[in-house]
């Protein structure tokens, strides 16, 4: 592991990619690897024994590519995995979290909205967010079942998509909400269609430039940045079909990419945890 070594990422399933997009636009020479763990989408409904397993098992994967450091781009993830991870991979490793501390300085109602999964909204780490952040807020929770599938379909403008938005987002403005948080990073790819339906007097906040900076300080503090000499690549897995996921994947990186199946020795835990809770 030096600083020629590329950064491994994963999710769930493709909602990474809007981490992954950002990490490209601020790290333009880092090589870049990418996970979706699409056989086993969603993770917000599974158990955190489950998601657990999965993020140890793709953190291995990563490591044994000779990955830098993991960007956990997967809110879910983060509140089941990230502990475990830190205690049994030496490298840095960076995790996602509703961005509560920033969406409570932001809001004048003094009422904040989390749209989020259930795995993320009942983790531990969750709980932890809102009571070191959250005295001087109301904070409204809001799960969203069935936004991460559209995501996964690539379903992006569609009618569906857009009466489950409403379906959530519309209640909290009566209560109050100025300010949405964006607590799943599948959400970032609704973010123009949450804009649209919120109105523009309702301030969306995505943690993706958080995450980049952060990565960005821990690449520099372990001297792993590469030299800004060259062009970086991306190489794309999945648990999944690759034929199914390869046209979604390139459909939110905006360019043909190639898709390889995750070898079958980091997907043994798919068959003993396939049913969730």
């Amino acid at each position: 592991m030096n600083a020629s070594s590329p950064i491994g990422i994963f999710d769930s399933g493709v909602g990474g990619l809007s981490v992954l997009l950002e990490i490209r636009r601020s790290f333009a020479s880092e090589d870049l690897l990418y996970v979706a763990d699409s056989a086993c989408v969603p993770y917000g409904d599974k158990s955190p024994q489950f998601v657990e397993a999965r993020s140890v098992a793709i953190a291995e994967f990563l490591v044994d590519r000779n990955a830098k450091a993991i960007v956990v781009a997967c809110n879910t993830a983060t509140g089941a995995a990230i502990t475990t991870l830190r205690s049994r991979f030496s490298v840095p490793i960076v995790g996602v979290e509703p961005a509560i501390k920033p969406a409570a300085e932001k809001t004048a109602s003094g009422v904040i909205a989390v749209l989020a999964t259930s795995g993320t909204l009942s983790s531990d780490k969750f709980a932890k967010l809102l009571a070191r952040f959250g005295g001087d807020v109301d904070i409204l929770i809001q799960p969203c079942a069935g936004l991460v599938e559209q995501v996964e379909t690539g379903e992006l403008h569609g009618e569906k998509v857009r009466a489950l938005i409403a379906k959530y987002v519309l209640p909290l403005l009566e209560r109050g909400a100025d300010t949405i948080i964006l607590g799943c990073t599948h959400y970032s790819f609704l973010a123009p269609l949450i804009r649209e339906i919120a109105g523009p007097g309702v301030s969306i906040v995505d943690p993706n430039a958080a995450i980049a900076h952060e990565l960005r300080r821990r690449l520099e503090s372990n001297g792993l940045l590469s030299p800004d000499l060259r062009s970086g690549t991306e190489r794309f897995w999945t648990s999944g079909a690759p034929d199914d996921v390869k046209p979604v994947i390139s459909q939110l990186w905006n360019a043909d990419v190639e898709v390889r199946r995750l070898p079958k020795r980091y997907c043994s835990q798919d068959i003993l945890f396939r049913a969730p809770g």
